[in-house]
């Protein structure tokens, strides 16, 4: 449980537009110290412009963002060294080395090789500390940015999709170091992202962002709990091309096709009078399940309901 404090972050009713596209859409987030903040949504909803705006990189058409109840504009070198950064695409020079990098801005805060070291050491590059970063994995280049993010000890770091384009061991090298940060330090995080995963793993309170406005917001059970008597059933059926005119056509059933991925899901409210329900209904539409399987409503779910549309589309 978050303490009750002034927040760390404020933002009040910020709007930002970009010729005829509004990237952000009058809103309004409070932040609190030590609190761990996913901003969920998919590619193109707003996300970063958001997190521009609250690095200071970008200014707001409408509305106000404090930080620590400072402005950007009077109180920028302050702010800058209680920020730590780590954007979606971060080019270092290839021929220095990991430990040279990191000395590099190690220096902008007139922090020593010590510092240097604590940070080579929470990344876990010991063993890549000599080794120029042209040759570095895409795993290990995003371990060296979040390396670089906390250098200064950020009371407030900001991820902006940090894993994108990581395999899923290099994903969760991430994760790692951040649940070590969470239990060690006293950071507040705001973190964007279009995986449901990742957004479930690291962060305390999700706030859903599509098309730049909010559409929910709250912690994980808050956000899953409202619809916590609908049941998920995913299922594949051998004619699920042809069927889609069926299952369109059909009122009693709230059916999803993916048709890239080969399958549908349906969600039922009481799953004991439903699903034999359903299992009649493709019998009389000569219809064939292949497969099927019962779990719980995700966040992906959720943004479904509200959108049409899954989290990485």
């Amino acid at each position: 449980m978050i303490a009750e404090t002034n927040p760390v972050i404020r933002i009040k009713n910020v709007s930002k537009s970009f010729k005829t596209v509004r990237a952000v859409n009058n809103i309004s987030i409070d932040i609190h110290e030590g609190q761990f903040v996913a901003l969920l949504g998919p590619n193109g909803a707003g996300k970063t412009t958001l997190v521009e705006m609250i690095e200071g990189i970008q200014k707001p058409d409408d509305g106000e963002i404090w930080i620590e109840e400072k402005h950007w504009k009077n109180h920028a070198e302050e702010l800058h060294r209680i920020i730590g950064l780590s954007l979606q695409e971060t080019r270092y020079i290839d021929k220095l080395n990991v430990n040279e990098t990191l000395k590099l801005f190690a220096g902008f805060y007139e922090l020593g090789q010590e510092r240097v070291d604590e940070i080579i050491r929470l990344v876990g590059l010991e063993d890549k500390k000599k080794s120029y970063v042209v040759n570095l994995s895409g795993g290990q280049r995003q371990r060296l940015a979040l390396g670089i993010a906390l250098l200064n000890n950020p009371k407030i770091l900001i991820l902006d999709e940090p894993t994108t384009g990581l395999d899923p061991n290099a994903r969760r090298e991430v994760w790692s170091i951040l649940h070590k940060l969470k239990k060690e330090a006293h950071t507040s995080m705001i973190l964007t992202t279009h995986y449901m995963e990742e957004a479930e793993q690291l962060c305390d309170y999700i706030i859903i962002i599509d098309k730049g406005i909010i559409l929910k917001e709250g912690t994980i059970d808050q956000l899953l709990d409202e619809e916590n008597d609908s049941k998920i059933v995913d299922f594949s059926i051998e004619e699920l091309k042809s069927a889609k005119s069926i299952f369109n056509n059909q009122s009693s059933f709230s059916i999803h096709l993916d048709m890239d991925r080969g399958k549908g899901w349906l969600y039922l409210n009481e799953i004991e009078k439903e699903l034999p329900a359903f299992l009649e209904f493709l019998k009389k539409n000569d219809l064939h399940l292949k497969n099927m399987e019962c779990r719980r409503k995700t966040l992906d779910d959720l943004f479904v309901t509200m959108t049409g549309r899954r989290l990485d589309e």
